[in-house]
């Protein structure tokens, strides 16, 4: 199995980003949702967007965004995706695409064998899923450090493009790779030494994990 893409999301600091740039990760994610420790302030994300620009690409997380919001922070990060990650349903991500001109990443928080299903219905809407831990009502959406049963994406197959994120860090992201067999990725918690604040050895643990 080829060694999976890898995104890092939630850096908010030149430091974070070029420790993932010499990691070698595929994808840095600029988060846009204002009560995320994550949070990416419009001139950060000018500074990030300009000294990421044809290093690594760049990927926007918003949560029910209005379009003003998301169309800025495209603007200011240069952004090269977005990513989806509240309750924006299909005729929502299909409108962001034609809208943008860029690829839509979907969020789809999992629980239950059940959940797996919701995918289908972004397929023509969406370029992407990433299936992540469903966290609990009244809290964040997602870089909780939450993880789900992996064993329920095993021999997956999809009709979009996937990609695995919720509590994975060095330790796990192998372990995860090959249960799931994912073809990307996504650590936000997991290479943090504390809440938002993003550790640059853990960035190269990860990415050397993943890889392994």
């Amino acid at each position: 199995m080829p060694a999976p893409r890898i995104k890092l999301c939630g850096l908010t600091d030149a430091a974070a980003l070029d420790a993932a740039i010499s990691a070698r990760a595929d994808y840095a994610g600029f988060n846009f949702y204002p009560p995320s420790p994550r949070f990416l302030k419009s001139d950060g994300a000018a500074e990030l967007g300009v000294r990421a620009e044809g290093r690594i690409g760049r990927v926007g997380v918003f949560v029910d965004a209005a379009d003003a919001v998301i169309a800025e922070a495209v603007a200011a990060a240069r952004l090269d995706a977005i990513q989806l990650h509240g309750s924006e349903t299909p005729q929502r991500a299909a409108e962001l695409r034609a809208a943008l001109g860029l690829p839509v990443w979907r969020v789809i928080g999992i629980a239950k064998a059940e959940d797996i299903a919701k995918a289908a219905a972004y397929v023509g809407a969406a370029d992407f899923i990433l299936f992540d831990a469903k966290t609990p009502k009244g809290t964040l959406p997602g870089g909780m450090g939450l993880a789900f049963d992996w064993n329920l994406l095993a021999g997956l197959k999809m009709a979009l493009p996937w990609g695995l994120a919720g509590g994975l860090n060095a330790a796990n992201v192998a372990g995860a790779a090959r249960v799931t067999r994912a073809p990307l990725v996504d650590a936000a918690s997991g290479i943090e030494s504390a809440p938002g604040v993003k550790d640059p050895a853990l960035i190269a643990a990860f990415c050397a994990a993943a890889r392994s």
